[in-house]
C-alpha cells in the first residue's frame, strides 16, 4: 500500500550542484534566486550526503537503490536489478525522463533510460558526439571565444550551433520538461518525471549576460570553461589565483543560468494546475571542487564536504517549509519513490524512505551513511563526523563485480578501455540474489578502471564538522576514530560488501 501523499513526483537532478554556493544553504558568491525561492516553500534537508560517486554510480543509487561503489567503479544497470521506473510502470505510473546528460546514452550508462515510459534527450552537452563539424555560418554569437583545451572535444563543435541562450543544452532540457508538464502531465493519473540536467557541470560555458556576471567579459577575451582536475592546484603553480578565480566564477555563471531555467520549470507546474498534487525534489549527485582545499574538479583526493555533503530540497503538498536535520543519503530517494507509489522492488536495496521525515512522524531514519568511489577512500558519516578510511601503502586487494563489463568512456582517450575479465576471474553470487556475477581481481601492475587511477589513498582522515566545518583539523587517532571504524565495519557488513574490501581497508 502506498502511503498517502501527492499523486505525482518530479525529481530534478542538477549535476555537480555545490550546496555551499546556494543562497538557501548560506552561499553568497553567486545568485540562485529560483532555488532560494523554491527552498522557501520546501523542506530543506541539512544532513544529506552522496553515496556512490561520481555521476553514474550516483544515479545507480537513486534509480536502482543499491550502493554501487563497493562493487564496481561505473556501469550500467546489472542483470539482477532494475530501475525503479520498471516497478512504477507495473503500478500504472507514467514515467518520463528529460535529460541532456551524455553518460545516460553511452556505454556504461546506456540502459538507465530504457524502462521510462518515454524519454527526451537534448543533445550537445560536454562530450556528446552530436556534431562532426562546426556550424559553417557561426560568427561567434552567442558563443563567446573560449580557451581551447589540449584535446579537441565534441563540445567545441556543438557550441557553435547555439543561436541564443535557449539553444544551450541546459535551457533546452528545462524547456522540454516544462513543455511536457504543460502538454502531457495533466493527462496522466499518476506520473513520475525525472529531469536529469547536466548543468552546472562543466563545460562552464554560458552566453551573455551570464558570462559577464562574475568575470569581466569584453566579447574578445577567451573564457576558460574546462576546469582541470588537480590536487594542490595553486600551490603547485599549475593554476594562478586569477585563473582559479576565473574558473570558479564561470561555474557561478552557469549555476545562475540554470537556476533561472529551473524557475521556469517550477512555473510550468503552477500553470498546469499541478502544484497541489505534485511533490518536487531537487537534488544532485555530488559537488565540484573549485579551489576548496586547493582542489579542482573531482581528482583522486579525499571526499571533503564540498564534494560529499549535498543539497536536498523537497516541496511536498500539505507540508509547511522547515529544516530536516536527519542524516540521509542518495539511496533513500529511491526508497522514497517506491514508498510513495507503492512499488515493489525485486532486488536488494540499501535505502530507507524519507516519507516519515517528510510527514513528521520520525526525526531520523539512519545512524550512519556510507559513501565513496570504487578503489579510493571508503567513507562513513554519522551526520557530524566524516571518516575516510584509507588503505595503507598498497591499494590492494581490489576486485570488480559486474556482468556488464563497461566503464566511463573518456573522450580525449578513445583507445582507453576497461581490461576484459581474464583467467583470474571467478563467479560469485551477488548478495541477496542467486545470480552469478563475474568477479575480476586486480593485482599490482594491472591497468585499473579509470576512477581508481591516481595516488594510493593511503591515509585515513577524520573531521568533526560541528567544530571544524572547513575540515581543516584531522582527528584521526582520537577515540572517535575507533567508534567510527566499528560503525564503518558494521555498515559494510550490513550490505554484504566484498570480503576483499575489508582486507584492503584493514578492518575486521
Amino acid at each position: 500500500m502506498a502511503i498517502e501523499g501527492p499523486d505525482n513526483l518530479i525529481v530534478v537532478i542538477l549535476d555537480s550542484l555545490n550546496r555551499h554556493m546556494l543562497g538557501t544553504y548560506g552561499g553568497t558568491e553567486f545568485a540562485t534566486p529560483s532555488i532560494d525561492a523554491f527552498a522557501g516553500s520546501a523542506l530543506r534537508f541539512t544532513g544529506h550526503h552522496t553515496g556512490s560517486l561520481p555521476c553514474m554510480p550516483a544515479r545507480h543509487d537513486i534509480l536502482v537503490g543499491a550502493l554501487d561503489f563497493p562493487w564496481r567503479p561505473w556501469g550500467s544497470i546489472e542483470v539482477w536489478e532494475d530501475a525503479i521506473t520498471r516497478s512504477l510502470r507495473q503500478c500504472g505510473v507514467t514515467t518520463m525522463l528529460v535529460s541532456d546528460h551524455p553518460h545516460l546514452f553511452e556505454t556504461g550508462g546506456e540502459n538507465y533510460h530504457t524502462d521510462f515510459t518515454a524519454w527526451t534527450y537534448e543533445r550537445g552537452h560536454e562530450n556528446d558526439p552530436w556534431r562532426t563539424t562546426p556550424d559553417p555560418t557561426w560568427m561567434g554569437t552567442p558563443a563567446l571565444p573560449v580557451e581551447r583545451s589540449k584535446y579537441h572535444r565534441p563540445y567545441d563543435d556543438s557550441r557553435t550551433w547555439f543561436r541564443d541562450e535557449a539553444d544551450y543544452p541546459g535551457p533546452r532540457t528545462m524547456q522540454a520538461a516544462a513543455d511536457w508538464i504543460r502538454s502531457s502531465a495533466p493527462a496522466h493519473g499518476r506520473f513520475f518525471l525525472m529531469v536529469d540536467e547536466f548543468d552546472p557541470h562543466e563545460p562552464f560555458d554560458t552566453p551573455l549576460p551570464y558570462a559577464g556576471m562574475y568575470n569581466d567579459v569584453d566579447g574578445e577575451a577567451e573564457l576558460a570553461i574546462w576546469p582541470p582536475y588537480l590536487v594542490d592546484a595553486v600551490a603547485s603553480g599549475r593554476l594562478s589565483l586569477d585563473q582559479a578565480r576565473h574558473l570558479r566564477n564561470n561555474y557561478g555563471s552557469k549555476l545562475t543560468m540554470i537556476d533561472h531555467w529551473f524557475g521556469r520549470l517550477l512555473k510550468s507546474v503552477d500553470e498546469a494546475g499541478l502544484t497541489g498534487s505534485t511533490g518536487i525534489v531537487l537534488v544532485t549527485d555530488h559537488g565540484h571542487y573549485l579551489g576548496e582545499h586547493d582542489l579542482f574538479g573531482k581528482p583522486a583526493a579525499p571526499i571533503y564536504s564540498e564534494l560529499g555533503r549535498i543539497p536536498l530540497l523537497i516541496r511536498w503538498p500539505g507540508q509547511a517549509p522547515r529544516d530536516i536535520d536527519a542524516l540521509t543519503t542518495s539511496v533513500d530517494i529511491h526508497a522514497t519513490i517506491a514508498d510513495l507509489f507503492g512499488a515493489a522492488v525485486g532486488h536488494p536495496t540499501h535505502g530507507t524512505s524519507l516519507l516519515p521525515l517528510i510527514e513528521g512522524t520520525a526525526t531520523s531514519i539512519r545512524e550512519l551513511a556510507l559513501f565513496g568511489y570504487w578503489g579510493r577512500h571508503v567513507g562513513v558519516t554519522d551526520g557530524r563526523h566524516r571518516y575516510l578510511r584509507g588503505c595503507g601503502d598498497e591499494n590492494l586487494p581490489l576486485s570488480m563485480w559486474s556482468n556488464r563489463w563497461s566503464t566511463m568512456p573518456v573522450d580525449p582517450f578513445p583507445d582507453l578501455r576497461l581490461p576484459r575479465p581474464d583467467s583470474r576471474a571467478v563467479l560469485r553470487t551477488m548478495p541477496g540474489t542467486d545470480v552469478p556475477v563475474i568477479c575480476q581481481p586486480f593485482e599490482a601492475g594491472d591497468t585499473l578502471p579509470y576512477w581508481a587511477l591516481g595516488p594510493t589513498p593511503s591515509l585515513s582522515h577524520l573531521f568533526d564538522t560541528a567544530v571544524d566545518p572547513g575540515e581543516l583539523e584531522d582527528r584521526c587517532g582520537e577515540q572517535i576514530e575507533a567508534e567510527l571504524l566499528d560503525g564503518l565495519a558494521g555498515a559494510l557488513r550490513s550490505i554484504s560488501a566484498p570480503d576483499d574490501l575489508f582486507v584492503r581497508l584493514g578492518i575486521g
